[in-house]
């Protein structure tokens, strides 16, 4: 248990939603100072711990304590210990515009402060303060809504540490942000823990629970697991993944490779070079294959601006074959979404012309034949539920289409399946977790058996397991003649792709396979000075080759690199 000055303290803490117990005998402490990461599946009662632990939900039962205020207690919700504990809890939400309020930065920075009765000379100066403290004193006079994911998400912690808050409650910071972005506000955790601020950290991403000094694991509502980053992962794999998470990727890899377990990729690569020998140096092939297959969409020349100052797309040319998986990657602002909303038939082009089957976007007949084709999930697909029931949500497109009701239902029933929510067709839509209701629409999706898929972040804000089962969905489905076009943040998910676009200042950057776009060693400086990086497991391989081990070519996968080790390693290893 921590020691030291306790701020947070729940005693056998039950909350109920209808018949679901979204917390069940939770008992938990957070010390003064203390870097705190809870982690879950969608689902396990995270968001609702966080709701707690900042006052903006009060349990069903047990006892609350926060910051020195017994707020909650037999039963009972003491109101005036309540508004007394909030001033000094803070909270950053998952959408920085559902924190957002102003149109000006620092107006959106004072805005807690001057709800607290703060004189306005101390006001202001708590808002320099901060935006200093986020890296945005030049952006005080700016639009929040101009400003990149990233920007708006310092601009929301900068609003809640202006409260000066005791402790300040993350829940899910990151999840929606680029590489850039999820990197800056990373940066600025550590400097709070490092400068004495207490931290509760929800997140999906285990590298990030790596940085805490606790993680607290919840299943079902209950805590599952609890003690340092090294003790909670050396659990084993099978109790990671049962808890619906994954290993971090030292974690993984040292598993794997049958040597002690370590969270630390530094460690893990000084161990691996002492015990590996080097191969030949593998020659690099990066030819791409030549196909002779058909483009299903064509993309040529095309400009598109957003008024007469805001250039999104700017002469952008490129064509998907048919049955290929293409990732479309770039920072936050490059013109990835508004490249897809051209792909579906959802805009035109300024200048240029996008062809899709042969249709013509620029006109409005082409782009109601473009729409035909296309299946679309947005950013944020659970925005589009609205049915009574998982089964009815499904079923409005193909219903839509005027088909005989066995083929809706034969449409529905696989769908439901693919996606793993076969058992949830009679829940409502909004009685699934997040990642669940994310799921729930791509069946929509789905069930209107496009031919051509394009999503849009689409494992944004899933838990492990939800990433991991939209990846077999859409292996599945690639396998099966299905076009994928995905934008991503995941440089990982990028590498499986057949092709790559990388946008940058909204023209192409980079374009081809994974190992053309990330192999290089001049790209992977480029990849780097944009703020993408390259795959995990290449980057490993590159700090290997650092340490004198050669050979290992370009591994762009876990699998391609634990290969490369089995074949240059002098011990045994199991791939």
């Amino acid at each position: 248990m921590p020691s030291g000055n306790t701020l947070v303290r729940l005693e056998h803490v039950s909350l109920i939603y209808g018949d679901l117990r979204a917390l069940d005998d939770v008992t938990l402490t957070v010390a003064r100072g203390e870097w705190v990461c809870v982690l879950g599946a969608n689902g396990s009662g995270k968001s609702t711990l966080a709701s707690v632990i900042c006052g903006l939900l009060a349990p069903d039962a047990g006892s609350v304590e926060l910051v020195g205020e017994r707020v909650y207690a037999d039963g009972t919700s003491d109101l005036a210990a309540y508004r007394r504990a909030r001033r000094s809890l803070g909270l950053v939400f998952q959408n920085p515009d559902d924190q957002i309020v102003t149109s000006v930065v620092e107006d959106d920075i004072a805005f807690g402060p001057e709800n607290l009765g703060v004189p306005s000379a101390q006001i202001a100066e708590r808002v320099a303060r901060e935006l200093h403290r986020v890296a945005l004193t030049g952006y005080a006079h700016a639009d929040p809504s101009r400003l990149s994911g990233g920007q708006k998400q310092r601009v929301a912690i900068a609003g809640a540490l202006a409260m000066e808050p005791e402790i300040l409650v993350l829940d899910e910071p990151s999840s929606l942000l680029d590489v850039r972005g999820r990197a800056s506000v990373l940066r600025i955790m550590e400097r709070l823990h490092a400068s004495g601020t207490t931290l509760v950290h929800v997140t999906h991403y285990m590298e990030e629970a790596l940085l805490a000094d606790r993680v607290v694991v919840l299943d079902h509502g209950r805590v599952a697991r609890e003690g340092t980053p090294e003790e909670v992962f050396s659990t084993g794999r099978d109790t990671i993944l049962d808890l619906g998470l994954e290993m971090p990727f030292a974690a993984r890899l040292s598993q794997r490779l049958d040597m002690p377990l370590t969270c630390d990729e530094e460690r893990l690569a000084n161990a691996v070079a002492a015990s590996f020998t080097s191969l030949p140096r593998a020659e690099k092939d990066l030819r791409a294959s030549s196909s002779h297959v058909m483009p299903v969409a064509q993309v040529e020349h095309v400009s598109f601006a957003y008024g007469p100052r805001v250039n999104v797309l700017d002469d952008i040319s490129f064509s998907v074959d048919e049955g290929s998986s293409t990732a479309i990657v770039g920072q936050t602002g490059s013109g990835k979404s508004t490249l897809l909303r051209l792909l579906c038939g959802l805009q035109a082009p300024d200048t240029g012309r996008v062809l899709v089957y042969g249709n013509d976007s620029s006109t409005r007949r082409g782009r109601k034949a473009v729409r035909a084709h296309v299946g679309y999930v947005m950013q944020h697909p659970e925005r589009q539920l609205f049915a009574e029931t998982v089964e009815k949500d499904v079923a409005f497109g193909p219903a839509n289409l005027r088909l005989p009701k066995d083929e809706v239902a034969r449409r529905v029933d696989a769908a439901l399946e693919l996606v793993g929510l076969a058992e949830k067709r009679l829940n409502s839509p909004f009685e699934l977790s997040g990642g669940q209701r994310r799921l729930c629409a791509l069946a929509g999706i789905l069930a209107m058996e496009p031919r051509l898929l394009v999503l849009d972040e689409p494992t944004a804000g899933l838990d492990p397991h939800g990433r991991a089962l939209l990846r077999e969905v859409l292996a599945r489905l690639s396998s099966g003649g299905v076009t994928l076009i995905q934008v991503t943040h995941s440089m990982e998910d990028a590498a499986r792709a057949d092709h790559v676009i990388v946008l940058d200042q909204s023209r192409i950057l980079l374009a081809g396979t994974p190992a053309e776009v990330f192999a290089p060693a001049g790209n992977e400086e480029l990849l780097s000075k944009i703020g993408l990086g390259i795959p995990r497991s290449l980057a490993f391989a590159r700090a290997l080759e650092a340490r004198g081990i050669l050979g290992l070519g370009d591994p762009l996968t876990t699998d391609e690199l634990l290969a490369a080790l089995v074949k240059g390693g002098d011990r045994g290893v199991s791939a």
